[in-house]
């Protein structure tokens, strides 16, 4: 009787407890992972928003000149590069700027577009320039101001 009663007040053995260990290490690591994942992706999201404020930027400042700036003023096919550092980061910004003329008129339509690119190596995102999650870019359309028809009803 001695026997029964210590078996049952015996615990755990050796193998269930080393058993127990190597699952808790296993959901450990997928943990860890996950949380590795979620602090770069943070870090990314961070540098790709930066990267959009720039570009905002300078298509505001764009937008806010005059239509015959010379700021305005086409620019070669591969656009104008400069680069820009916003806290800490070195961003590259291409602008480009196209005349096109409006059919059956004599206003002159301009396309701007900005593309902004960070310079860092930490910036996975950007990793892969040839494609459109490798920058950011945004595109407006300028014209002249003309009078529209007069019509009276």
């Amino acid at each position: 009787m001695d026997q029964t009663q210590n078996r049952s007040e015996a615990g755990f053995t050796l193998i269930e407890t080393t058993i127990s260990m190597v699952l808790m290490a296993i959901v450990g690591l997928g943990v860890a992972g996950v949380f590795a994942y979620a602090a770069t992706s943070t870090a990314n999201a961070a540098d790709r928003e930066m990267a959009t404020a720039v570009a905002q930027q300078r298509m505001e400042q764009l937008r806010s000149v005059s239509f015959n700036d010379s700021s305005l003023n086409e620019t070669p096919s591969g656009g104008v590069v400069t680069t820009v550092t916003r806290l800490g980061r070195q961003y590259s910004v291409t602008t480009t700027i196209s005349n096109s003329l409006v059919l059956n008129s004599s206003a002159t339509l301009k396309t701007i577009t900005v593309k902004v690119t960070p310079l860092a190596s930490s910036a996975r995102w950007a990793s892969n320039v040839n494609t459109i999650f490798g920058s950011v870019t945004l595109v407006s359309t300028r014209t002249t101001q003309q009078m529209g028809p007069n019509r009276s009803y």
